[in-house]
């Protein structure tokens, strides 16, 4: 068996130009990137947010599309069924229900966005600020969430809303009273653990202050936990309305929400079923579409998932 020799040269190192060796390596990814493309790939939060975005725009077009307005009856055309005239039938004063179930479905994320805003700007600015000071500051911040946090929430907007003047102004301030105490808890909790990392110390060593530490360093890196959080709170919000205007405490009218909607079908239920079915469905696919997200956002923003 004969033997090869091998020569000097061929042991010389391959080299890799620079430029090659950049075309190799993985394009540089940056994070909102890196969690869009991993929310992408849940298809049930795909499928809840192109929801969203149809309501969403139907909530927005749907009212003027209509040929009716959402007040405005049609006299001899009360309860009826789906049609030609009235897509989505009519209810028992003969309003168009399509041009209602949209005005309706405004006014309703409206309130729940709303609300949930207020409860993430309380709720952001007191968590941060209570863990951050710790001590005193947070014993003193945290008892105040304790208490509201122990009251039943629906108690406490029922109570509001018969002492208040009805209206939207009324409906979103009652929810928001004592909202923000959940947020509050979470993004205390985040700053807890943020407070001691090595970038929070330098920056108190070269002397920034409390409020710019909190508001550029420790809330934007809880902003993955805020919004999974803001995605739960808005159906709740949303569900809190419907229930308010079902039990009478809600829009007044002549305004329509889909609670109030709901509260008018349930009445006729055994005889015309389709004015409560067209409500509920909007309501259960606003809830559903906005937990499915919530899921994908959680998965998505997850950094033990990161690869």
């Amino acid at each position: 068996m004969s033997t090869v020799r091998l020569a000097p040269e061929d042991f010389t190192p391959v080299s890799v130009d620079e430029k090659q060796a950049d075309a190799i390596t993985r394009p540089p990814i940056g994070y909102w990137q890196d969690v869009w493309m991993r929310f992408r790939k849940n298809r049930l939060a795909l499928i809840g947010l192109a929801i969203l975005a149809v309501m969403g725009f139907m909530a927005i077009i749907g009212p003027m599309i209509g040929q009716w307005d959402y007040r405005e009856m049609d006299e001899g055309h009360s309860n009826e069924f789906m049609s030609a005239r009235h897509w989505f039938g009519t209810d028992y004063l003969g309003r168009d229900m399509f041009v209602r179930l949209w005005f309706g479905t405004r006014i309703s994320v409206f309130i729940g966005i709303t609300a949930a805003l207020l409860d993430l700007i309380i709720g952001v600015a007191w968590g941060g600020i209570s863990g951050y000071f710790g001590g005193a500051v947070d014993d003193a911040m945290m008892r105040v969430v304790d208490v509201l946090y122990g009251i039943p929430y629906l108690l406490v907007v029922i109570l509001l809303l018969v002492v208040m003047e009805p209206g939207l102004a009324s409906i979103i301030l009652a929810m928001s009273l004592t909202g923000w105490a959940g947020m509050a808890r979470l993004v205390r909790g985040q700053v807890l653990q943020l407070k001691e990392m090595e970038y929070v110390l330098a920056a108190r060593a070269i002397g920034a202050s409390p409020r710019r530490i909190i508001s550029r360093h420790l809330v934007p890196n809880t902003m993955g936990v805020i919004l999974v959080n803001l995605t739960m709170t808005i159906p709740g919000a949303i569900f809190a309305e419907a229930f308010l205007s079902f039990i009478g405490l809600g829009v007044p009218m002549p305004l329509a929400s889909l609670g109030t909607l709901a509260n008018e079908g349930y009445q006729v239920l055994l005889v015309y079923p389709h004015n409560l079915t067209v409500p509920a469905a909007a309501i259960s696919l606003l809830i559903l579409s906005f937990n499915f997200v919530g899921d994908g956002l959680r998965d998505a923003l997850d950094p033990r998932l990161r690869q």
